[in-house]
Formats: structure tokens, C-alpha cells, sequence
């Protein structure tokens, strides 16, 4: 397209996110989105992104949660700072201000959530009985395509917050929020891999994550087909992954969130330790 002045203007191609960098797709295929090209994923990039989410677990999960905290609540800081970029691309002033603050609101609980869910467990002896909630692993989530940036946060936030690292499906329909959104990541303190974003087509995509013998759980709250939820709950169960289902109906994204998601992909360890003579 060009302008008044006949200019010809560069159309602007959106790549994958994958471990803190922006690769082409391997299959080179893109598809048009408000006159940009957004890459489609293909098998090798899912493989690819699991790779770099399982490099980033140890890191991740192994920072305090203080830490975590802190990281997080910077990348809320510089969504502020882009907030009239995610309005220009579609995403309503409202939407994008309860983003901002749900992730924050996330953030906040990075200290915390050990606090509310770790134990001291009364035993019949001479020990010390501790439970203590640690991260999955890598979890495979697939993204709501409605609200955009708002279903997206609220789906990675509280995955990652925990120490979890993720391949994220964004929605064909909805993929301009979500990379710009990876842009974000990119330039804040989030280490390369934590996050991981796959544009295209998750249909054709999420078998191959949900399969995937090194991904820890499934989050399935974008898929709107019931077979295909149910197919790919079972493709799962190869490696007894843990599989958040899709809600039986519409989601309220602005409703308080409480603390499900967070800990429906946390385990707990417990450890005995004797008390002294």
C-alpha cells in the first residue's frame, strides 16, 4: 500500500517468539492480518519452542520468587509504556488498562503463594513435616482468541508467576496483541525462554504439543471445539500430563480470577526432616 506521497510503506512481518528471540517459521509460510504477515508454526517450531522452555526451567524455577516478582511487575511497567501501541492494533482502552493490571496482580502473588499453600503438616513423631508447592515444568497453553490481550495474560501470567515456563498457541484470529506483547518480554528482564509464542494455526499445531513427550501440562482454555479438546486431552495422557480443561461456558476475563490457575500447575513436595535431641 502507499501514501499521498506514493510512497510504497514496508509491511511489517510478525515472527515467532522463541527462547527470547524472533525467528522466521521453518516452513517460511505466513498469512495476512491487518495488513501485516504473521508467521504460521509448523511442527519443528513447536519442537523448537518446547526445547527452549524445558533450557529455561531450571533457571526460572531455581530464581526466589522476589525475583520473579520483580520481573514480572516490570513487564507490567512497560506495558504501560506501550499502551496507545496495543490500542492501535484493535484492542479496546479497557481491555488493555485490566491487562495492565491483571499482571500486576500476578506479580504480586510471586512471594506469596508458598505462603498460602506450603505446610507444616502435625505428624505422630519426632520430625518436621514441610509441604511446599514447586513448579510443573513446561506447560503447553492454548490461547483464548477473545479478548485478545486480556484472555492472553490471564492464561501466562499465572502459569509462569509459579516458575513454569510455556509454549504458547496464540488464537490465527487474534495474533497482534500476543507478539506485540512478546515484544515486551523481549526488551524486559524475562530470561529467553520463559516465555514462548506460536502463531498460525493451533489446530494444526497443538497435537503435536499436546503429545509431546517433555511438555508437563496442558492448558486448554482457547480450544472452542469439545472433540477437539477431548482429543487433545488424550493425546496428553501419553506422558500423564496435567490438563486444565476449557471452561462448559463463557468466560467472564473481567470476573476476579482467584488463584486456579496459578496452582492447577504446581505440585507439592513434602520433605521430613528429624528435630533435634
Amino acid at each position: 500500500m502507499s501514501d499521498s506521497t506514493g510512497r510504497v510503506a514496508v509491511r511489517k512481518t510478525y515472527k515467532l517468539f522463541i527462547g527470547g528471540k524472533f525467528p522466521r517459521s521453518e516452513s517460511g509460510r505466513s498469512y495476512p492480518v491487518q495488513n501485516s504477515n504473521v508467521a504460521l508454526a509448523s511442527r519443528k517450531d513447536v519442537r523448537d519452542a518446547v526445547l527452549a522452555a524445558r533450557a529455561a526451567v531450571k533457571g526460572w524455577s531455581g530464581a526466589t520468587a522476589y525475583n520473579r516478582g520483580q520481573i514480572l511487575y516490570r513487564v507490567a511497567e512497560m506495558l504501560e509504556g506501550r499502551r496507545d501501541q496495543f490500542v492501535g492494533l484493535g484492542v479496546p482502552d479497557d481491555e488493555v488498562d485490566e491487562a495492565i493490571d491483571r499482571w500486576v496482580w500476578y506479580a504480586g502473588w510471586a512471594d506469596k503463594l508458598t505462603q498460602v499453600y506450603g505446610n507444616a503438616n502435625p505428624v505422630a513423631g519426632p520430625y518436621f513435616n514441610l509441604s511446599a508447592p514447586e513448579p510443573t515444568g513446561v506447560v503447553g497453553v492454548l490461547a483464548p482468541a477473545e479478548p485478545a490481550l486480556l484472555g492472553l495474560v490471564s492464561v501466562l501470567a499465572p502459569a509462569i508467576v509459579t516458575g513454569n515456563t510455556v509454549v504458547v498457541l496464540v488464537a490465527e484470529a487474534s495474533p497482534l496483541p500476543a507478539i506485540t506483547l512478546s515484544e515486551v518480554l523481549a526488551t524486559s528482564d524475562l530470561p529467553g525462554g520463559v516465555v514462548n509464542l506460536l502463531t498460525g494455526r493451533p489446530a494444526e499445531t497443538a497435537s503435536w504439543l499436546a503429545g509431546h513427550m517433555d511438555v508437563n501440562a496442558l492448558d486448554l482454555t482457547g480450544v472452542a471445539d469439545p472433540e477437539l479438546a477431548a482429543e487433545w486431552e488424550r493425546a496428553a495422557a501419553g506422558n500423564l500430563k496435567r490438563v486444565l480443561r476449557p471452561a462448559a461456558g463463557p468466560v467472564d476475563w473481567s470476573a476476579d480470577p482467584g488463584v486456579g490457575r496459578m496452582t492447577a500447575f504446581l505440585e507439592t513436595k513434602t520433605v521430613w526432616h528429624p528435630k533435634g535431641v
